[in-house]
């Protein structure tokens, strides 16, 4: 039986501190818009507060969460235990990405390690946090993070970073606006 609250508890905090990895899903208004999830790692969450929470965000594929965020807002984490006892908690909120040079990168970004190919920071206020069972969640053992991405972005350099940013970040697969796109204008 799920379990509702309208703050983060001293007891998600710890939870959420101990999982290795997170999912962020957002999604258009449109009723044939596509739902996006993506799964994140790298100790890249951080709680900020009982209500606000924020992620920072590398250069990948989609800039999904951007797009969606700027038109609607919406935004749902979730964090599975897939060690120890069963459990899942979910924040939702009101998301929005800050991106670098803005004066809310000053405050958010010291949160964090930024790294050369950190794209943006997804902040999201939370107004109801959810806890389940998670019974039917697998069992997994955490072995490490991938070096792939940073090997990626090592070879692409600051100016293949950001022809691939102009290239494959700037709308939705909807073509929605992201930030990145407004922040060229």
């Amino acid at each position: 039986m799920g379990k509702f609250h309208d703050s983060i508890k001293s007891a998600h905090k710890s939870f959420i501190r101990k999982q290795h990895m997170f999912f962020v899903s957002t999604a258009p208004l449109s009723a044939d818009g596509r739902v996006n999830l993506s799964p994140k790692g790298l100790d890249c969450f951080r709680v900020l507060s009982d209500n606000k929470v924020a992620y920072m965000d590398l250069i990948s594929s989609g800039n999904e969460t951007s797009a969606h965020t700027l038109e609607n807002g919406r935004i749902t984490f979730m964090f599975c235990s897939f060690e120890g006892a069963p459990n899942i908690l979910r924040l939702y909120g009101n998301g929005y990405t800050v991106l670098p040079n803005s004066e809310e990168w000053v405050e958010y970004s010291p949160n964090f390690t930024i790294y050369p190919s950190t794209r943006q920071l997804i902040v999201a206020d939370i107004d109801l946090v959810q806890t389940s069972c998670g019974f039917g969640v697998p069992l997994f053992e955490y072995s490490g993070e991938r070096d792939v991405h940073f090997d990626w972005a090592e070879k692409k350099g600051s100016d293949g970073l950001a022809d691939y940013v102009q290239k494959n970040n700037l709308t939705s697969l909807d073509g929605l606006p992201t930030n990145l796109g407004l922040n060229l204008e």
